[in-house]
């Protein structure tokens, strides 16, 4: 197994890291960088739980190497807003009662980012072909599509 010297881009910040070329993206960024809005469901690509955004596209980061992620910007839920000012999605998310347990909220949030930066009004339809790889186990996919859509109504009307 070699060892490879990777410069990972995350959340604004750039990291200077060895990894080995077997590395899963989301190892690096939970045990290395310390992330851990990043969630590990099934390790099998089919829950949607690990996704992050790389280069704006969202990623499961369980069936991605951390080499491939290698001068890519990547984007957590710790990058996207603070504790003093949320992003207006994580906003819409509380306003809404999406976040029910929580463990697919990262997830969530960020595949309503990416589908609100490629489209500001997303029909309901949309917003539930967006979400549909990702596992909610409270069954609370309604709470998630009205928070990405009262998102989308207030992204617009500040833009």
């Amino acid at each position: 197994m070699s060892k490879h010297f990777i410069t990972l881009k995350v959340n604004g910040k750039e990291y200077n890291i060895y990894v080995n070329s077997d590395d899963r993206l989301i190892d690096v960024l939970r045990d290395k960088l310390g992330l851990k809005s990043v969630k590990e469901g099934c390790g099998t690509g089919d829950c949607g739980l690990c996704t992050v955004l790389v280069n704006g596209v969202p990623v499961l980061s369980c069936l991605t190497l951390a080499v491939q992620a290698r001068n890519k910007e990547i984007l957590t839920l710790e990058g996207l807003g603070s504790e003093e000012k949320l992003h207006p999605i994580q906003e819409a998310f509380r306003e809404a009662h999406a976040v029910q347990c929580g463990f697919c909220t990262p997830a969530m949030i960020l595949i309503a980012k990416a589908l609100l930066d490629r489209n500001q009004n997303p029909s309901y339809d949309e917003i539930r072909e967006a979400i549909s790889g990702t596992l909610c186990r409270c069954t609370g996919y309604y709470g998630v599509v009205e928070a990405i859509k009262l998102a989308s109504e207030r992204m617009k009307n500040e833009g």
